[in-house]
């Protein structure tokens, strides 16, 4: 018999759902590095993020604690092949959340950022619906 709902599961979820938005921004944020420029230097996370070298530093060493990225002194940051695979799924999300936000009439701006914060706490169910409804609202 299903167990019901307990009140403090959604604040669980959401805290889970932190403690990967971070890890989840940088992996994207690098992915999109490498893509514009074929490389990602640490300097190009702090401009993104506004941070300084130190926090860029910090944060890299968990990913790399995490399993990933790959770093080394002077050399371009890499993520590995499970870095890569969170970064997609990561733009993924983004994409579809983006589409649904424009497909309801939301400009483009504001669509941009909601998207940034809501692509990391939507759950596999919502997403699949905003991704039907943005197909239905868009499609002739």
């Amino acid at each position: 018999m299903p167990q019901p709902a307990s009140c403090s599961d959604p604040h669980r979820r959401t805290r889970r759902d932190h403690a990967t938005e971070t890890a989840e921004d940088y992996v994207e944020a690098i992915a999109d590095a490498v893509d514009e420029k074929g490389h990602c230097r640490v300097i190009d996370l702090a401009r993104r993020f506004a941070v300084s070298h130190v926090t860029v530093n910090r944060i890299l060493a968990r990913l790399h604690e995490a399993g990933l990225v790959r770093t080394q002194r002077y050399r371009p940051v890499e993520l590995t092949s499970a870095g890569a695979q969170l970064a997609a799924e990561s733009r993924r999300r983004h994409r579809i959340v983006f589409r649904f936000l424009l497909s309801i009439g939301i400009d483009p701006r504001t669509a941009a950022i909601d998207a940034e914060g809501m692509e990391h706490h939507v759950s596999p169910q919502t997403l699949a619906r905003f991704e039907e409804l943005s197909r239905s609202l868009t499609e002739p």
